[in-house]
């Protein structure tokens, strides 16, 4: 059966950051609760409360949720309606479907006086004479009952008739639940005798040397036992068919009966195919004789869940729990290691560099002790760390003579340079104009 925890408020509560202090809307419905617990203590500030499809027998532990302001309790096994004083801002209430048959008890939401609408179909009190106008002239602060709206004239009518429609309702009362108390001592008589033939069963079982259930699964039983098998899956099939053939009353005591036969068939169909879960090994990732062994266990899991042990000869990542460890083929610096995981494909990649040979400088520890070797390797060193540079003469770094870069074995003469034409004046009494010799360029 289920319980109302704290782990349970959180799991429920996505939409709030899992915050449960601040919690204004939780919805609890379909787990099986039968007792309504801590909600006032760790949700005060809670508006609406969806418990539906549940066994909650009582109303309690909601009077301190004074914003509270919806409230489903439908589908669950309430018998009275009570402790709801306390919820000041209350304006919708649904009781749909459960077993209130004293239909007085609505007197205590008057004090609710902001309620507006309540749900009480389904309920055994609905089916009173006079259930309608009772409610309506009991609480004059509804506005609707059962989806349906109040009118101005029903509610007059409903005071007026009152006094009457009252005792009407307190005869029912009481006959209901004179009906109600056999109900329960015949439901307490059918619990004994079930628990007295289950006692038998256990004590049979002992004395022929076999604990109940203790069949393995149908594959892994010997032969001599495979008959013990078939005839014990036999007998419970034919137990789970008479007792959904037979008739039952619509009670809490009911709904609580069917619930456990279904809980117990699901547990015994576990033990009986074996189904039940085994508690895994742990898992070794280091030998006894220290060898580290390659390990794949987890899948993908968000980044915060994933821790990183990088090592000289392995490396080691745990997701959630889970190890993926690998033997690296060679040394490695676990200082200058580094892991990054991209944020889009979720790739996880560890930089882990290798451990090189560590090279020591020569250092001269005597005169004596030098070896031409020794000498010429920090010559080398020397001359390899030290820039060499062309040197040029200064006096002739002047523009070189390109001309007589090459010699040619005829040389050609060099060509005379023209002198100007000299043109003859006029005043120049020796000068003689000869055609015959060509003019000069």
């Amino acid at each position: 059966m289920g319980r109302i925890t704290e782990d349970l408020i959180r799991r429920n509560s996505e939409h709030n950051d899992c915050v449960i202090f601040s919690l204004e809307e939780l919805s609890l419905h379909q787990q099986e609760i039968e007792r309504l617990e801590h909600i006032d203590k760790w949700c005060r500030d809670l508006k609406i409360l969806y418990l539906q499809n549940n066994l909650i027998g009582k109303i309690e532990n909601v009077s301190k949720l004074k914003k509270l302001e919806y409230l489903n309790l439908a589908l669950n096994n309430i018998e009275k309606i009570e402790n709801l004083e306390g919820c000041e801002g209350l304006t919708k209430l649904d009781l749909t479907v459960n077993f209130i048959g004293e239909l007085s008890s609505v007197k205590t939401l008057g004090h609710n006086i902001h309620l507006k609408e309540l749900f009480l179909m389904g309920n055994p009190c609905a089916d009173f004479d006079g259930y309608r106008q009772f409610v309506v002239a009991t609480l004059q602060q509804l506005k609707w009952l059962d989806g349906k709206e109040i009118e101005r004239s029903e509610r007059i009518q409903a005071l007026q008739n009152f006094p009457v429609i009252e005792q009407q309702i307190r005869e029912q009362e009481e006959a209901y639940c004179l009906k109600r108390a056999k109900d329960k001592e015949e439901a307490q008589r059918k619990l004994r005798e079930e628990d007295e033939n289950e006692a038998k069963e256990r004590s049979h079982s002992v004395f022929e040397g076999q604990s109940p259930f203790s069949v393995e699964h149908k594959d892994h039983v010997q032969e001599g036992q495979e008959g013990e098998y078939n005839q014990k899956r036999f007998k419970d099939n034919e137990d789970d068919l008479e007792f959904w053939n037979k008739p039952s009353l619509f009670t809490p005591e009911s709904r609580l009966e069917t619930l456990r036969h279904m809980e117990k068939q699901r547990k015994d169909q576990e033990k009986l195919s074996g189904k039940k879960k085994k508690v895994k090994p742990p898992r070794i990732l280091i030998t006894e004789d220290g060898k580290v062994l390659n390990v794949n266990d987890p899948k993908y899991m968000d980044t915060s869940l994933i821790d990183v042990d990088v090592q000289p000869t392995y490396v080691r990542v745990m997701v959630k729990g889970k190890p993926f460890q690998l033997v690296l083929p060679a040394e490695v610096k676990p200082d200058s290691s580094s892991a990054k995981r991209s944020q889009t494909t979720g790739h996880l990649v560890i930089c882990m560099p290798k451990v090189d040979e560590v090279i020591t400088g020569w250092r001269q520890t005597s005169e004596s002790g030098t070896s031409p070797s020794d000498s010429s390797r920090e010559h080398t060193n020397q001359r390899g760390k030290r820039i060499e540079k062309l040197d040029i003469d200064p006096s002739k770094r002047s523009f070189p003579d390109v001309a007589n870069i090459v010699r040619e074995k005829n040389p050609t003469p060099r060509r005379v340079r023209s002198e100007p034409k000299i043109i003859p004046s006029e005043e120049a009494p020796d000068f003689e104009d000869n055609p015959e010799v060509p003019p000069l360029i």
